[in-house]
């Protein structure tokens, strides 16, 4: 069963969905595209009639939620997509009776593209992940500026609203991290991304020393796969494998221009292979660490 397909994505921004089958669904993508901003821009206006009702002006209620005023400005017409802690302590400061908070999932949702939704739930809830990365470091092990840096050589060129939405949502993504209880993660890296300087030498450094922290943690094990090495076991290309909270496994499988989700246990059961072998040829996570050592001794 293929779950949706999608256009390429460890970048993850800027990519279109596409229909179930072969073909791109423009029209389609328009109007989910749309639907997530009205829902926006329909929360936004829900907040400004429950802050109005309140007796509150835009400068207080910003101090009581601990926001800029700038902020609930962009909230309430709809410009930038809200957080979930905010949309708890909106509904609260408001005494909106859970009004609010009913739509903190949905509203969440809509902070990624329309093709990344699906995995984006997906991946929340996960209670193991395994990532193979081709192009850049995946975007839960990327820093702040590592992301910005991708969004930025995005092409078409973005806004800098929808930069700043997406960096929001990538970073937000990063809370799995910190998750109890902790989901297994494993990530086999190419040796070529932790090489390739994204945003400058000094980004690069900055990453590097990410991953290593990241992967002195007891649920995560982050591994290279040398350039050199003659054999290798996944040559179609990144894809990571997700444990569902059901104890169900999906794919989410990528290659030139699409990428999917997939169900079929035939073809879920080729990329476990595929990893298993990745893993095995790779260098051992700690052998792995020793090598971003060097490489930051060579940035």
């Amino acid at each position: 069963m293929v779950y949706g397909v999608v256009r390429p994505c460890e970048r993850e921004v800027g990519c279109a969905v596409l229909s179930e089958g072969d073909g791109e669904a423009p029209g389609q993508r328009r109007n989910e595209d749309e639907a997530g901003r009205g829902l926006i821009g329909a929360f936004g206006r829900q907040l400004k009639l429950m802050r109005n009702r309140a007796g509150l002006d835009r400068v207080e209620f910003a101090k009581q939620v601990g926001y800029s005023p700038d902020t609930i400005a962009s909230y309430e017409q709809g410009r930038r997509v809200p957080q979930p802690r905010f949309i708890e302590q909106a509904d609260e400061v408001l005494d909106a009776g859970g009004v609010l908070v009913a739509l903190k999932e949905e509203v969440a949702r809509a902070r990624y593209p329309v093709f990344f939704q699906d995995a984006a739930r997906l991946e929340a809830k996960a209670s193991a992940l395994n990532v193979y990365a081709v192009y850049a470091v995946p975007g839960l092990l990327q820093t702040e500026s590592y992301a910005r840096a991708v969004f930025h050589m995005e092409r078409p060129l973005l806004s800098d609203e929808v930069i700043e939405e997406g960096l929001e949502a990538r970073l937000q993504r990063q809370e799995i991290f910190s998750r109890r209880p902790a989901p297994l993660m494993s990530f086999v890296i190419e040796e070529a991304v932790l090489r390739r300087p994204l945003g400058g030498s000094h980004v690069l450094r900055e990453t590097l020393e990410h991953i290593l922290l990241l992967g002195q943690s007891r649920n995560v094990e982050i591994q290279v796969m040398p350039t050199g090495r003659a054999d290798h076991g996944a040559l179609g290309g990144p894809f990571t494998l997700i444990d569902t909270d059901d104890d169900q496994r999906i794919a989410y499988a990528e290659v030139q221009d699409h990428s999917r989700l997939h169900t079929d246990t035939k073809y879920v059961r080729t990329l476990e292979a595929r990893y298993g072998i990745l893993r095995s040829q790779a260098l051992t996570p700690s052998e792995s660490a020793a090598f971003i050592v060097q490489l930051m001794g060579e940035t």
